[in-house]
């Protein structure tokens, strides 16, 4: 079964999905809702996903660079459990601090325009976080 990678923003939400083996993570897309309103992500996501062929989802969880959790990891733990309720998945919370960061540097190695990287930005963090949570476990 696959896993399925999660980068939630205030009006975005990126989305990676792991292969079979759970070896590599690839890009899937952005979804784009209205600001905080996270039940429209839920349902896009349903919409988008076949969730029989996931045995769980790895979500970021934003934490300050001091390893607290400010507003948008609070919001982020809200999401988690509508995740549960929604999908009956294990929710696995991931440290995702400076993916952002990352997945702008990839692109403009990639020489990707601004325009660009501002749409992917969110897939592909999405997918490094799925990555690292799959190389974790090896």
């Amino acid at each position: 079964m696959k896993i399925l990678g999660l980068d939630l923003g205030s009006k975005t939400l990126g989305i990676a999905s792991s292969d079979l083996s759970q070896t590599v993570a690839s890009m899937v897309k952005t979804i784009t809702f209205p600001e905080n309103q996270f039940k429209r992500a839920i349902n896009e996501l349903k919409s988008l996903i076949d969730f029989s062929v996931y045995e769980k989802i790895v979500l970021g969880l934003p934490k300050n660079m001091d390893g607290s959790l400010g507003k948008q990891a609070e919001d982020t733990l809200v999401f988690k459990k509508m995740l549960e309720n929604h999908f009956h998945l294990e929710v696995v919370m991931w440290d995702e601090r400076l993916t952002s960061k990352m997945a702008n540097s990839m692109m403009i190695t990639a020489d990707l325009s601004r325009k660009k990287r501002k749409q992917k930005v969110d897939y592909v963090a999405a997918t490094i976080i799925l990555q690292s949570y799959l190389d974790s476990r090896k």
